[in-house]
């Protein structure tokens, strides 16, 4: 029988109890370790945050994934794949990828996950031949204490072809310049190749800076980020749900307080002399969509709570927005590595979980830059 052979004659479904019996036995001619019993078997059919599905030859299980899913986020966890020795090496566990993946992006899940044995070789090839990547590896994770290396994948992408334009990627190359950054992807979008980021990143976040940070290099606040696209000729709005100085929660010292202020200041009366309109509301899913279908990209302040735990304050660039998910470009590489920089493009995060990192500090601070190709 040929490899095309097999896969016409495979089909796929979810398991249920009566096929328990099948997947325990399954499991055992797969794995000397680490097995999943028939009682877990039978809680994962049950409960709503797995997918477990198999794949039948001739009426027979040879395979099987089992996925699992986390409340609050959109990441699935490919948590065991198996195929049967005795029909392995003809595609089958690409085909039962593949369908993990369908089934994890049909629960709007951005990213899959998964762990693999280090010296499992021909599994990692194919993770790798599917666009995995590595980024971390877990010690001591088997039950013989060996270790695992954890791989990843995007599995939704933003459909490019719906535009006719994409915001171009452009990587901060400080810590502390995620701004001037995200300043830069919006005005090379408007006015491609104008804007020499080796030129300007620097020059654009000493203008805009207003932040005392609790230690190193200060970052830019809304009022210097609005004014250094103004300066350039772009149009702006700036939305902010309070008024006052930003970025005040992790400063403890009085004098920096009063600096501040006095930044707070002068960037206010700047702005109101160059007549940017600041808008004192806050901005929801169907106000960003709409500034985004009228013209405008919008530099964003967000809580990096949501995607890394270190709650800092983070400028990106909201480029697009569907029925699911907004698309970021998010010009901060530390986390991402081993992305290229098409794959950092129009980055989807689930609209819940946007909103929640949409907002900073314990005022709940939301900032957001609306910026057009020309002032009206």
């Amino acid at each position: 029988m040929t490899h095309n052979d097999v896969t016409e004659e495979l089909t796929f479904r979810r398991a249920t109890l009566p096929d328990v019996s099948a997947l325990t036995q399954l499991e055992s001619r797969c794995f000397d370790s680490d097995r999943i019993s028939s009682r877990s078997f039978r809680r994962f059919i049950a409960e709503k945050r797995s997918d477990l599905v198999l794949v039948e030859l001739g009426g027979s299980v040879v395979g099987y994934f089992l996925l699992i899913y986390r409340r609050g986020t959109s990441l699935a966890r490919l948590y065991s794949l198996a195929v049967d020795p005795d029909k392995r090496k003809r595609g089958i566990a690409e085909l039962l990828m593949s369908e993990a993946e369908k089934a994890a992006a049909a629960r709007s899940c951005v990213l899959l996950r998964l762990e693999v044995r280090f010296d499992n070789l021909s599994a990692i090839r194919l993770y790798q031949k599917l666009n995995y990547h590595e980024f971390a590896v877990k010690h001591d994770f088997y039950e013989d204490h060996s270790d695992a290396i954890c791989m990843q994948k995007q599995i939704i992408q933003f459909d490019s072809t719906s535009v006719n334009r994409q915001v171009p990627y452009i990587a901060q190359t400080t810590p502390f310049t995620c701004g001037p950054a995200c300043l830069l992807m919006v005005f090379n979008y408007f006015k491609p190749n104008q804007f020499d980021p080796a030129a300007l990143e620097i020059d654009i976040w000493r203008e805009a800076t207003t932040i005392f940070m609790t230690s190193g290099h200060g970052g830019c606040g809304p009022r210097g980020l609005a004014l250094a696209a103004h300066q350039r000729g772009f149009d702006v709005d700036i939305y902010l749900n309070k008024e006052g100085p930003l970025f005040t929660d992790t400063v403890r010292s009085e004098v920096k307080k009063m600096i501040l202020q006095r930044v707070h200041e002068s960037y206010r009366q700047k702005v109101e002399q160059c007549g940017i309109a600041v808008h004192r509301t806050e901005l929801g899913i169907s106000s960003i969509k709409a500034l985004l279908e009228s013209g405008a990209l919008l530099v964003v302040l967000i809580s990096t709570w949501q995607f890394d735990k270190s709650k800092a304050p983070h400028w990106v660039v909201v480029c697009a927005v569907d029925e699911h998910f907004v698309y970021i470009n998010d010009p901060d590489t530390e986390d991402i590595p081993w992305l290229s920089p098409s794959e950092r493009q129009y980055i989807p995060v689930e609209h819940s979980v946007f909103l929640r990192a949409f907002s900073y500090g314990k005022s709940r601070l939301k900032a957001a830059i609306a910026i057009r190709k020309d002032k009206t």
